[in-house]
């Protein structure tokens, strides 16, 4: 199974519902605070391209912030999106 990577902040309601999304899938994510320091926001900036949290990745794809993750899920390309990382 591909290594899923989610950028998050505390009190980011949008980051708990992502890893409840990831969780409920049986995804075990490395979750990395990006609020943690201005080293690690500027880290998922440059990954990401966007200034927002949650930012997910299946391996070194970037799947979006917690919109983009449940478009992917309720489009059924979450497992192929997966398990292609």
């Amino acid at each position: 199974m591909a290594q899923v990577t989610i950028y998050t902040s505390a009190h980011c309601g949008y980051c708990s519902m992502a890893k409840r999304l990831l969780a409920s899938k049986g995804v075990i994510a490395n979750e990395i605070d990006a609020g943690a320091s201005e080293a690690t926001w500027q880290e998922m900036m440059q990954l990401s391209g966007r200034r927002t949290v949650p930012q997910i990745f299946f391996g070194a794809r970037h799947i979006g912030g917690y919109d983009d993750l449940v478009k992917l899920d309720r489009s059924g390309q979450f497992d192929a999106a997966l398990a292609a990382a």
